[in-house]
């Protein structure tokens, strides 16, 4: 890859290629968390956040009927601070001028005005929709007075609150090189290995990090494997890639017997997301949102299959890693990201904790640099995943700059086909595991107390099928949505 290309697919400011093409999908603003005055004091009277997104900077507040507003920072009078503003129950006031603003970016007020002004009735602060869901809200900064397609019917948006639970951090890096390391399907025999394995039985759905010591699925013998143990011995998978309506279905197989193959399939959904499993009965589904060209907050979605989630103890063990209220990880560049090199050669192929697995994936992401320098790469065959990602991904923003459609899930007319999607880690006959693993899936789909029915897999379909008009020809939509 030259370096034109590597700035084309990482650089994501207003009027970038690729920052058009990613403002075609709808984007994790914030945690509804952040506004919890239990998490931060500072918002049981003032409900007011500074959101920095794709290199715009915004103001993100709730007025007194609970509805949430994303509007463009600088105030339209003389572009001072919004985030700075008066929060006064029915919109954000400007303390330089008194100019005053609701959550649709409707100028209420311009007190400095003579009587019977009709200034404020020709001023309109740029305001973008909004929508909560799943504990997150989410943002589309597409173009002014265009329609937002559907968020998708996923598992993640699909559970109810009960079943699902929402955190994020902040990465020093590029969003891009944070998605790459969250879809590679061979780094999990390396960078996350233990080098010794722990009973089961001590590992439970809440842990912060430890998915790699939990059961895979199925057994040998009547024992069950710890998914460590199969990634640490079995370090060659197979990788295979299959176009879906939403981007991607990853296999990673490792044979391991004549009789039995441990089948690993996990989703990447177009353009920043990835589903992967956490047990057998929960999935995570994780987002990577820019916040500009260099710094990426992820925002992962916990998804119970079975019972209830302990919110709180959940929330309580992520807390010892990442600090609130700007959800910034203890670890990073400053302290070497915590690297032991004595537990390095004794406990874990990293060397940087066994407790919290996304300091390793941290590592990975922000080792490379704020920007990955692809032009130095040198890629195998086990990148495969990589490399079909980053074709589609050219392609996409191709589209997008000739007045074409963005792909996946920025499609309202595929939205149907957007269902699970869903993953597997286990230990499946080795013939068998195709079968196996749709049979596995579907199982704990009709197991969900919250589930309907039990799913069909959506039928294939190309990633990229153009069915909607450009943004900038669709009608205007409503502001805010509120779920």
């Amino acid at each position: 890859m030259n370096a034109e290309q590597n700035d084309l697919i990482t650089r994501v400011g207003p009027g970038t290629p690729c920052g058009a093409l990613l403002r075609s999908y709808w984007q994790p603003a914030a945690l509804v968390d952040e506004f919890n005055p239990a998490l931060d004091p500072r918002m049981e009277k003032r409900p007011v956040k500074a959101v920095r997104l794709m290199g715009q900077d915004f103001v993100l507040f709730r007025d007194d009927k609970g509805m949430y507003g994303l509007l463009d920072r600088d105030c339209p009078h003389r572009g001072a601070d919004l985030s700075f503003g008066r929060a006064e129950g029915d919109g954000l006031r400007c303390p330089f001028h008194g100019w005053k603003f609701d959550v649709a970016g409707r100028c209420l007020e311009t007190p400095a005005e003579p009587a019977g002004s009709k200034l404020c009735d020709r001023v309109k602060q740029r305001s973008y929709p909004v929508q909560e869901k799943s504990g997150v809200i989410f943002a589309w900064l597409g173009p002014e007075g265009s329609i937002p397609p559907p968020l998708p019917a996923f598992d993640c948006f699909t559970a109810p609150a009960t079943h699902s639970f929402a955190f994020k951090g902040l990465w020093n890096a590029n969003w891009l090189q944070a998605f790459e390391v969250g879809i590679d399907p061979a780094h999990p025999s390396f960078l996350h290995r233990f080098l010794q394995d722990e009973a089961l039985a001590d590992i439970g759905d809440n842990a912060a990090g430890k998915q790699f010591r939990s059961a895979s699925a199925g057994a040998i013998d009547g024992e069950q494997w710890p998914m460590t143990r199969i990634m640490r011995e079995f370090a060659q998978p197979e990788i295979s890639v299959d176009t879906k309506p939403w981007g991607m279905q990853l296999t990673t197989l490792r044979p391991m017997t004549d009789k039995l193959t441990h089948v690993r399939v996990t989703n990447a959904i177009f353009p920043a997301t990835f589903v992967i499993p956490l047990s057998e009965t929960m999935t995570i589904t994780q987002m990577h949102v820019p916040v500009d060209d260099t710094h990426t907050y992820w925002y992962s979605f916990f998804t119970s299959f079975a019972g209830p989630l302990d919110k709180e103890s959940m929330r309580a063990q992520r807390q010892q890693f990442i600090s609130l209220p700007d959800y910034i990880p203890n670890a990073g560049r400053h302290n070497n990201w915590g690297f032991n090199a004595d537990e390095q050669r004794t406990q874990t192929y990293l060397g940087m904790g066994e407790e919290d697995i996304n300091v390793h994936d941290q590592w990975a992401v922000e080792s490379m640099g704020p920007i990955q320098d692809r032009t130095r790469e040198h890629l195998g065959s086990s990148d495969k995943v990589i490399m079909a990602n980053r074709r589609v991904l050219i392609k996409a923003i191709a589209t997008v700059q000739e007045g074409g459609f963005a792909p996946g899930i920025a499609d309202a007319s595929q939205s149907d086909l957007m269902r699970g999607p869903d993953t597997v880690d286990g230990i499946a006959p080795a013939g068998e595991w195709s079968t196996w693993w749709q049979e596995q899936a579907r199982a704990k789909q009709a197991n969900a107390p919250w589930a309907p029915s039990v799913r069909t897999e959506p039928v294939e379909g190309p990633a990229t099928a153009p069915t909607l008009r450009p943004a900038q020809d669709r009608p205007s939509s409503a502001r805010t949505v509120q779920e």
